[in-house]
């Protein structure tokens, strides 16, 4: 399959100030860029920005950054599945995981999230994929946001239905070791129906649920 990727940019006022939305970005771009020492729900910043400029090398990947003064201060991922989870399994070409979603504190509740997701979809190569995520309460960031797992997983779903993601349902062992996790995804205008039914065999592996 190839991956054809359309870079957008958009400048938009926030009140913390004025933010830069790009992407998909190439890894020299991202290296070129400061990184908010708010940025460590995965790894330490640096650490991060490393991980982010080995993403976008990949050819299937698509990183897209909100900048404010040369320093990242958000960012979101897609790429394939990690080979070490069910997803990779069925070996789908078409099949991208929104692997990662995070903005700095300081530029919270100021719909940053949505915005690099609808630049992000802004793209036509978009319908070619089945765009999935996985939410897990573990990764969110309760104690700086003082939020119940409830809550927090209320506003993921926000964030993600606003590009269209929905939820599915699915026998993954991690996700249903706690009600609060959960699977959404969107599926492509171009996706083909034997797509549709090898993502059915990946979310249910369960024959008695399937």
């Amino acid at each position: 399959m190839n991956h054809y990727k359309t870079y957008y940019e958009l400048t938009c006022e926030k009140s913390s100030g004025t933010l830069t939305l790009e992407g998909p970005v190439k890894p020299e771009r991202i290296l070129s860029l400061s990184m908010d020492e708010g940025l460590k729900a995965f790894r330490r910043p640096h650490e991060q920005q490393k991980a982010l400029a080995n993403i976008a090398n990949l050819p299937e990947s698509r990183v897209i950054l909100a900048v404010h003064e040369e320093t990242i201060i958000g960012y979101v991922t897609f790429l394939y599945p990690d080979p070490m989870e069910r997803w990779s399994q069925a070996n789908m070409d078409n099949l991208l995981e929104l692997g990662a979603i995070e903005v700095s504190s300081h530029f919270r509740h100021q719909h940053v999230g949505e915005d690099m997701l609808a630049l992000a979809f802004r793209d036509d190569a978009m319908e070619d994929y089945i765009v999935f995520t996985t939410e897990y309460y573990w990764h969110w960031d309760l104690k700086g946001t003082g939020l119940d797992v409830w809550a927090y997983r209320k506003i993921m779903e926000k964030v993600m239905a606003s590009v269209g993601l929905q939820w599915f349902a699915t026998d993954d062992p991690e996700i249903c070791s706690h009600p609060a996790n959960c699977m959404m995804a969107r599926i492509g205008s171009r996706i083909s129906l034997d797509s549709m039914e090898a993502f059915d065999r990946i979310r249910f592996q369960n024959r008695a649920m399937y």
